[in-house]
């Protein structure tokens, strides 16, 4: 017989011991059925540091890999750290889940009857749609995301009638690709006499088709290079007179982006039509012209320089302007690192007894700025010098009477005109092509063009 190993004797006591250990726990009376009742549980078998075993209510769980006997040259793999315990289903966190966008309707007869009310109530994506009429006195802050504000049918109105948000704007807009469509916004006052119809404190901005008369500012951006804007096919004029202060209908901060296009301005008064700070500012294909009851100041002024594409406008001063300058550039020092401005078929008149087309100054020596005049159409008396550093081709100059009118200021070139079929392809400013691709359309907007075989120099061909 063999004899038994110790290994395998102690063993067998441990066995025999805790089996003992847990019919003793689970003795008792036995059920009317014959059989023994369910026992209490009071926990797992552990042997404690005395040798004497006990139960734990509260066992520890390991799972380990399954046993598998090592190669001898194999170091023993060791059992894996024990699993965080799952969280009860109570425990689960809860996760947000962003409400579905909503069109929101604002008008006379409507659950939301004023702005000031759309502007809380609205969440990021939402559409506030404005019905046709006048709103007086409801100021509104813009801070949401993705949001779309648009009157619907005839251009609702929004009347300061001397409550501003914030004392900035009938509206403040502090939000990421905010739209505005279709809205026409008056009579802003601020104490600081910089009140405007919309305020662009944060964020990107577009506005399309609306119109901005009688405020100190039309739009009034601030100084953030990350923010964008883009009027399109929008009206502003008939600013407020008053020398007290400068009134400009589109004021654009040190922002990164400017693009105006199809818009028209006229009837300024001390203040410039157009300022724009920005890095880079794209003027395409807009009219602007102060008119004869005009007073405005420069009717681009670009202070800070910047890269600036003007292409297909039409720009005029009329005999009451403030300053000879029509277009100012570098006025206030240059202050971003690139700076160049490329005109190409714009129109520019001058109703003044003397003007300069083109004002070009740097704080940096002449050679900082890189200008192109190309194929610009000049109407009137007045100087246009060629730059000190870029190209200078294909200007020409007309008499105003020579002219056809389109809303009574001169812009197109008669068909039987000599000048017609006069220039060259403009050619490219970097990847920005100069050849105008549209042309504007009265009172605001644009129509696109094909090139002709034969390009003429000014805003239509």
């Amino acid at each position: 017989m063999n004899a038994i190993s110790p290994r395998h004797t102690a063993s067998g006591r441990l066995f025999v011991g805790a089996a003992l250990f847990v019919l003793s726990l689970c003795a008792g009376a036995q059920s009317p059925g014959g059989l023994p009742p369910q026992p209490d549980y009071k926990g797992e078998i552990r042997r404690g540091p005395d040798g004497k075993l006990f139960a734990d209510p509260e066992p520890k769980i390991i799972e380990t890999a399954p046993l598998v006997e090592a190669p001898p040259a194999v170091a023993p793999r060791v059992a894996p750290a024990a699993a965080a315990p799952a969280p009860a289903p109570s425990a689960a966190p809860q996760v947000k889940v962003p409400s579905k966008p909503m069109t929101l309707v604002v008008g006379r007869g409507e659950r939301i009857a004023t702005l000031t009310e759309a502007a809380r109530q609205a969440r990021d994506g939402d559409t506030i749609e404005i019905k046709p009429g006048e709103y007086r006195g409801q100021p509104a802050v813009w801070t949401q995301h993705d949001l779309t504000i648009r009157g619907v049918g005839k251009r609702p109105v929004m009347v300061a009638d001397n409550v501003l948000a914030e004392d900035k704007g009938i509206w403040v807009v502090r939000g990421e690709r905010i739209k505005i469509e279709n809205i026409e916004f008056r009579g802003a006052r601020a104490s600081d006499m910089n009140g405007a119809g919309i305020r662009f404190d944060k964020g990107s901005l577009s506005v399309l088709r609306c119109a901005f008369f009688d405020n100190e500012m039309g739009i009034l951006t601030a100084n953030n290079a990350e923010m964008s804007l883009a009027v399109i096919d929008s009206e502003f004029g008939d600013s407020p007179k008053t020398s007290n202060d400068f009134h400009h209908q589109l004021y654009v901060g040190r922002i990164g982006r400017l693009i105006l296009r199809g818009s028209r301005f006229t009837n300024g008064f001390y203040g410039h039509l157009v300022k724009s700070r920005a890095r880079e500012s794209q003027i395409l294909y807009n009219m602007i012209v102060d008119g004869p009851q005009g007073h405005a100041s420069y009717e681009i002024d670009l202070p800070n320089g910047g890269v600036v594409y003007l292409v297909g406008n039409i720009v005029g001063q009329g005999p009451e302007s403030e300053n000879p300058a029509i277009i100012a550039y570098g006025s206030e020092g240059l202050a971003w690192t690139q700076n160049a401005i490329y005109l190409a078929h714009n129109t520019l008149i001058n109703d003044a007894p003397r003007a300069n087309f083109l004002a070009i100054r740097s704080n940096r020596g002449p050679e900082a700025v890189e200008v192109w005049a190309i194929n610009n159409l000049l109407v009137g008396s007045g100087d246009f010098n060629r730059p000190a550093h870029g190209r200078f081709e294909g200007n020409q100059t007309v008499a105003r009477n020579v002219l056809i009118e389109q809303g009574g200021v001169p812009s197109r070139l008669p068909p039987q005109s000599p000048l017609r079929g006069s220039v060259r392809v403009p050619g490219q400013a970097g990847n920005f092509d100069l050849m105008p691709s549209a042309e504007f359309v009265f009172p605001a907007g644009t129509k696109p063009i094909t090139a002709a075989s034969r390009l003429s120099p000014g805003a239509f061909q």
